[in-house]
């Protein structure tokens, strides 16, 4: 039996999952990705070649519609490689961007997984790693579509929101 090499893509947007903390100014900050050093190279994924393709480094408050516009052009250009689509995204406005991939790709051709974190992935209790490693799983067992993935659950887009109490999504 062959176990043929799979091929992700991991677009990082910044969000608290890549959040740093910086000396100078005592806060936690969006400055470059974090995610090939922290989380993709200390994963073990034989079958799985990981290409990590960063679009900005912006909290998710901060993003506007121009920004949205971003993500969605990189989602159409990656797409058409065959290739699955992990999106790391803030949890604030998550759901919005992934709405908008959904609202303005009407078949996609491969699973466009958005996922982040509640803590920055150098917290020792983030749910990082977590996150991104169940997004990454998911991408090889759903169909084509968009989705959000967290705290092991998979919900398709449109129809999710963030619990602010629960501090997590659910389906509304």
């Amino acid at each position: 039996m062959s176990n043929p090499m799979r091929k992700i893509t991991i677009l990082t947007t910044g969000g608290t999952i890549e959040k740093t903390y910086d000396e100078t100014s005592g806060s936690l900050k969006n400055r470059e990705t974090v995610i090939r050093n922290r989380i993709v190279e200390n994963l073990r994924l034989p079958y799985v070649k990981i290409e990590v393709k960063a679009l900005m480094s912006k909290d998710s408050l901060d993003m506007d519609e121009q920004d949205r516009g971003i993500i969605l052009k990189a989602v159409e250009r990656f797409m058409v490689y065959g290739n699955p689509i992990v999106v790391l995204h803030g949890t604030d406005t998550m759901q919005q961007s992934a709405e908008v991939i959904q609202a303005n790709i009407k078949a996609p051709t491969v699973p466009i997984i958005f996922t982040g974190a509640m803590k920055p992935l150098g917290f020792i209790d983030s749910d990082a790693i977590q996150n991104v490693t169940e997004a990454m799983f998911a991408t090889g067992i759903v169909r084509p579509g968009v989705y959000i993935s967290f705290h092991n659950r998979l919900f398709s887009v449109p129809g999710v929101r963030k619990n602010l109490e629960l501090r997590t999504f659910e389906r509304f």
